[in-house]
């Protein structure tokens, strides 16, 4: 198990519970889970630590979406995706731990920005497009291999489609599940999922199994607007700390 302070299991503890919320139809709550961990160890062992909890918590939603998804969108994002995936693992040993530090903030930054400038993406609705879901799942693809954000060029893809709710949430899922569980391939080849980190998740797979359902009940009680408005400004600050961090 991993050796963490009083601290750094709290961090480890709300990044889980984050991850379970996301889970539970709060989608963009997960991004703050490896930037938080980042705080008090290295990005790359952050996100070896939370893949496996990511892995677990997309079985309740796999099974929930099961029947709701579009085929389409996941036909034109996945293959880019699955590229920025194999291009994260092919540069792993090139990126610094500094570079990667940086790169987290950076995501975290623009998306946080993002969203407080721009709140609102073009109401103008797009047809699924392959050469626009190629560009996109790769870059979602490639953050989410590096600190499992690719949850904004996703959104910015995905969004102006205007999918059903239902819909809209199931294909998100089975994006995102499909990406974790071929992610295990290159984070198992580079180290990252080793015994401690393992055993750690193990620990924290509880939490965020618990939260899945706390996420499903959340969503109906508190307004989406200030809850993300929470978590944006949260993210800002975290990811500005983490650029700081990478710089110094």
């Amino acid at each position: 198990m991993l050796d963490l302070t009083v601290g750094g299991w709290v961090l480890a503890v709300i990044a889980a519970v984050a991850v379970g919320l996301a889970k539970g139809g709060l989608a963009m709550v997960g991004m703050i889970s490896v930037p938080m961990l980042s705080l008090v160890m290295s990005p790359v062992q952050a996100a070896g630590l939370m893949l496996p909890v990511y892995v677990v918590s997309d079985v309740g939603g796999l099974l929930a979406f099961r029947h709701h998804f579009d085929r389409r969108v996941l036909a034109t994002a996945l293959p880019g995706a699955l590229a920025g995936i194999g291009i994260g693992w092919a540069a792993a040993h090139v990126v610094p731990v500094d570079g990667v530090t940086f790169i987290v903030g950076a995501v975290g930054l623009i998306f946080a920005l993002n969203a407080l400038i721009r709140p609102h993406l073009s109401a103008q609705k797009r047809r699924p497009s392959p050469a626009r879901g190629t560009l996109w799942g790769l870059l979602s693809g490639y953050t989410s291999f590096v600190s499992h954000a690719g949850a904004p060029p996703w959104q910015v893809y995905v969004q102006p489609l205007r999918l059903p709710a239902l819909i809209y949430a199931g294909t998100t899922t089975w994006f995102f599940a499909i990406c974790n569980w071929v992610k295990l391939i290159p984070y198992a080849a580079l180290g990252q999922l080793n015994p401690a980190a393992l055993a750690t998740a193990a620990v924290l797979t509880p939490a965020a199994l618990a939260s899945v359902w706390i996420g499903l009940r959340l969503v109906r009680i508190i307004p989406e607007a200030l809850f993300y408005k929470l978590i944006t400004w949260g993210l800002l600050a975290v990811s500005l700390r983490l650029i700081w961090q990478a710089l110094a």
